[in-house]
């Protein structure tokens, strides 16, 4: 069973002519169990292809299903916060948080019912390779691959089906995108995570299952 899937779907900007498309009839399956690259230069529509998996953006045409469900036809808010995870590139921790605190902030957002906070930030943190020394240490006071692993941390937090990942590894050294990379495929195939990556980066593209390319010269098309 696909967890998402896009049937032709197209995207245009409000102020842009009729026939001009960022998107253009997409057509993609995503499954649990996998992790996928989508690479496409810039103007292909990556991020654009982002922002409506996750709900961000919904006047497109065509249909994005989650669980054979039409995602408009959700709750768009509790499926951000319970459903798909979303890393940024840069990040977008609150710096004046502790490691700690930026999870506990996702945890309740979500309104998880979590009994004993603490004992799964500690078993997240072993996921993602972090110490359990920096867990009260503040985000500013963290390298950037240590930053990146507690963004992924707080996206796993809520236990989401889907892991959205913008540039994951772009401001990283290329020995810690292949640990980040690690991470990922371990959350994919021991957690069953389905996790979806846009990355320029050639390196990532040849770690994950399966790689979609947009391409600007057919209009976002596949």
């Amino acid at each position: 069973m696909n967890v998402l899937e896009l049937k032709n779907v197209s995207y245009r900007y409000n102020d842009a002519p009729k026939d001009e498309y960022v998107l253009k009839n997409i057509n993609l399956k995503f499954k649990k169990g996998k992790v996928y690259a989508i690479k496409g230069k810039s103007g292909s529509g990556k991020t654009t292809l982002l922002s409506l998996i996750s709900g961000l953006e919904k006047k497109y045409e065509g249909e994005i299903l989650y669980k054979d469900k039409e995602l408009k036809k959700y709750d768009l808010d509790k499926y951000r916060s319970n459903d798909v995870g979303i890393i940024f590139q840069s990040y977008n921790l609150l710096p004046h948080l502790t490691l700690k605190e930026n999870i506990i902030l996702s945890m309740d957002i979500s309104k998880s019912k979590i009994k004993d906070k603490d004992i799964v930030i500690k078993r997240l943190m072993n996921e993602v390779g972090l110490d359990e020394s920096l867990i009260n240490r503040r985000i500013l006071r963290l390298s950037g691959g240590e930053q990146q692993r507690v963004a992924i941390a707080r996206s796993l937090s809520y236990n989401p089906d889907i892991i959205l990942a913008d540039e994951p590894t772009g401001n990283l050294d290329h020995e810690t995108e292949n640990e980040i990379m690690k991470i990922f495929k371990k959350l994919s195939k021991e957690h069953n995570k389905c996790v979806i990556i846009v990355t320029h980066s050639k390196n990532v593209c040849e770690l994950v299952d399966e790689v979609y390319e947009l391409k600007k010269e057919k209009k976002g098309s596949i």
